[in-house]
């Protein structure tokens, strides 16, 4: 029997896995993410944990194939943070510092490629060459797989999806530091502050205007319950995220667009608002585009992490 760990570093928890070659969970658990230091420990922690669990297994060194990484910034040639401001990284050879506590090989990509890895392995699009998956939650991360390969980009950014301009007349700046950027519109935040916006704007009636705070979620279930201006909210955003997505789609021509994080659990009315508006912004063969939702959650990281190090 042979082994793989995948690994997802978040700004709050490093999430691990220990998988069987095929794909199959073995463990998952969960340590601290220590930031102080400019996150000098993560790493160090990261070692000591999977030390512990390779004993705990007795797993020898002929039966561990490796350990996949995901972290939250741009990575170059699969080793080196190029920056990773969530963490307090700078320039950091992950894969050299880890595999080096480990004995065995390491490999590291952004967390959005990660759970794009772990979709089309054994999630939602496990039946497909070529994804784009896109998180919506806190921000808006993506992650492009095109043919089985990661795109990366030569400086790390390919994938950067939440970052791409679908507003040019924007003049509200986004955490990046441009305007415009789709993650201005489509995280949860996004959506919520479009909405708040549109509502001092107009006279309509909602019951939005009864609560003295709401979430997108709350948008999202107005929408379903016949609230027309919640409705409209939802097909603004759907017009955004058809916009992004029009223009990948032109770029690589992805099989499927898988979406993720804490606003795709709206589930079909986010769909439908996308593939309302999307035909507008592509043509010919590629009119009808494929969109589903993830199927791993939140352990979408560590099973492409996993995969990561696998290879085909």
């Amino acid at each position: 029997m042979k082994y793989i760990y995948g690994i997802d570093v978040g700004g709050t928890t490093v999430k691990l896995g220990l998988f069987k070659e095929d794909g199959s969970l073995v463990e998952k658990w969960e340590i601290p993410t220590r930031k102080e230091n400019g996150g000098a420990h993560i790493i160090e922690d990261i070692g000591a944990a999977l030390k512990e669990n390779i004993a705990a297994h007795e797993i020898r060194e002929d039966q561990l194939i490796g350990a996949g990484v995901g972290v939250p910034g741009a990575v170059l040639s699969f080793e080196k943070v190029n920056e990773c401001v969530n963490l307090g990284w700078g320039q950091v050879n992950v894969a050299e510092e880890l595999g080096k506590l480990l004995g065995c090989p390491v490999k590291v990509t952004n967390d959005a490629n990660v759970a794009a890895l772990g979709e089309l392995w054994v999630g939602a699009a496990k039946d497909f060459c070529s994804a784009v998956m896109v998180t919506l939650g806190t921000g808006v991360g993506g992650g492009m797989i095109v043919d089985g390969q990661i795109i990366n980009g030569s400086h790390g950014y390919g994938g950067e999806i939440g970052h791409m301009t679908v507003n040019p007349a924007e003049t509200r700046r986004c955490n990046c530091g441009k305007t415009g950027c789709l993650e201005l519109y489509a995280s949860a935040t996004g959506i919520v502050f479009e909405t708040k916006k549109a509502l001092k704007e107009s006279d309509a009636e909602t019951s939005l205007r009864r609560m003295t705070d709401f979430s997108a979620k709350d948008i999202f279930d107005l929408a379903k319950e016949g609230d027309a201006f919640a409705a409209e909210q939802v097909d603004h955003l759907g017009e955004k995220l058809a916009l992004a997505f029009g223009n990948i789609t032109l770029t690589v021509d992805p099989e499927v667009f898988v979406l993720g994080g804490g606003v795709s659990k709206a589930g079909n009315i986010l769909l439908d608002a996308i593939k309302k508006h999307y035909r507008k912004y592509t043509f010919g063969a590629v009119t009808e585009g494929k969109f589903i939702l993830a199927s791993l959650g939140n352990d979408a990281g560590i099973y492409g992490a996993a995969r990561l190090i696998k290879g085909e």
